[in-house]
């Protein structure tokens, strides 16, 4: 068995698949990820779920989920001499800021994850095409590839009665990247299915987007309805939205598995400093791009961004807030003057209600 310093000079050896896996694993934690697994191909993705999903229109306006299905459900087409997936974990979690009026995810909390995993991954790819003459490609969200069930037959958890995936280590928090290469490595044991008879997520979705155990259907889910819709958020959910300006994660902080949750070490993951609810309503184009720029939040754009901080000071504001959604009732952007429109109306229901 070879250390972790034996891997860093590998070039001319011959290494057993074995050995290959364990210079893999150590170069992984070397970087900060949590777990590595590796899942064959051909592999099992729950295809018949997914197309079903995609045929009754539950990915909502998510367009590009309807395409390059023939990669997404086969990664060897991705890479036609593939035999592999590296699965990396990188543990996110961290508790929520203290005395705000908005929550944001706690993956979007600081910097984008996208950049630095890629980063990451490049780094092992150079790695393997040099030590191991190997093709691949890495992928963070950037390809067809269905990450969850990927992960889960890599052995990195199981996909919970909420479809999120679960580690019994880490629970729901974790970043996934992925490596298709034509090196054939050890696989790992899928995981198995530990939810048991907990139904907490279902119960806990405040718009019932959970229809089913192990079924999502996106439009209801307020994740979805802040982060990735493009229109008017529907009437009948923003109540729900309650304080959420970016995300929603009460079936995942409900989870009994989350209990073994360790903070993560990643520095650029910290919360950055924001302003109050009411400063947000003031952001111009140029100090949204300033505030959020390496953000998850700058792909908003700053009319869905106004969008959902209207939402939110509709459920949580008062008379004092009004002024500043007054100014945003008068936007040219049709949307965003709705949305505050509906907020003042809000505010003074709940005012006169007493």
């Amino acid at each position: 068995m070879l250390s972790f310093e034996e891997t860093e000079n590998t070039e001319g050896v011959d290494l057993s698949s074995k050995e290959r896996k364990l210079a893999l694993t150590q170069r992984a934690e070397a970087l900060g990820f949590a777990h590595l697994g590796v899942a064959p191909i051909p592999l099992e993705l729950r295809t018949r779920y997914y197309e079903a999903w995609i045929a009754t229109g539950q990915h909502g306006t998510m367009d590009w989920m309807e395409r390059n299905n023939e990669r997404r459900l086969e990664p060897k087409k991705l890479l036609p001499e593939a035999k592999s997936i590296l699965v990396f974990g990188l543990n996110y979690y961290q508790p929520d800021p203290e005395n705000r009026r908005f929550r944001i995810s706690k993956y979007a909390l600081g910097d984008d994850y996208h950049n630095l995993i890629l980063k990451r991954l490049q780094k092992i790819c150079r790695y393997m095409r040099e030590h191991f003459s190997s093709n691949q490609r890495p992928y963070v969200d950037t390809g067809p590839l269905l990450e969850k069930p990927i992960a889960a037959a890599a052995g990195l958890g199981w996909q919970g009665k909420s479809t999120i995936l679960l580690n019994n280590k880490s629970g729901t928090w974790l970043f996934l990247g992925n490596i298709v290469t034509d090196l054939e490595l050890p696989p790992d044991a899928p995981s198995k299915d530990r939810c048991g008879t907990c139904t907490k997520c279902i119960e806990a979705c405040p718009t019932r987007a959970i229809t089913a155990p192990y079924k999502l259907d996106a439009r209801r889910c307020i994740a979805y309805l802040t982060n990735e819709h493009d229109g008017p958020i529907p009437l009948e959910f923003r109540r729900a939205i309650g304080d959420r300006l970016f995300g929603c994660e009460e079936c995942l902080d409900v989870c009994p598995w989350n209990r073994w949750a360790q903070q993560t070490r990643e520095a650029r993951f910290a919360p950055r400093e924001l302003p109050e609810l009411r400063e947000l309503l003031r952001f111009d184009e140029a100090r949204f791009r300033e505030t959020f720029q390496g953000s998850p939040l700058k792909r908003l754009k700053l009319p869905r961004f106004l969008r959902n901080a209207c939402t939110v000071m509709g459920n949580v504001g008062n008379e004092a807030d009004i002024p500043a959604l007054q100014v945003l009732a008068e936007s040219e952007n049709a949307m965003v003057a709705e949305h505050a429109t509906w907020a003042i109306n809000e505010i003074r229901t709940r005012s006169e209600a007493g």
